[in-house]
């Protein structure tokens, strides 16, 4: 993934890139839950 001119790669490589976004998925999902809760 690049911006601009700074290259990011994920942790370990495609298996770290899946597990981020598996893990940013479940977050989202937990603070929507969350917050649907707390309202």
């Amino acid at each position: 993934m690049r911006f601009g001119n700074t290259e990011i790669r994920p942790l370990g490589g495609g298996i770290g890139c899946l597990l981020m976004i598996l893990f940013s998925i479940v977050a989202s999902v937990v603070l929507t839950v969350l917050v649907n809760l707390v309202l």
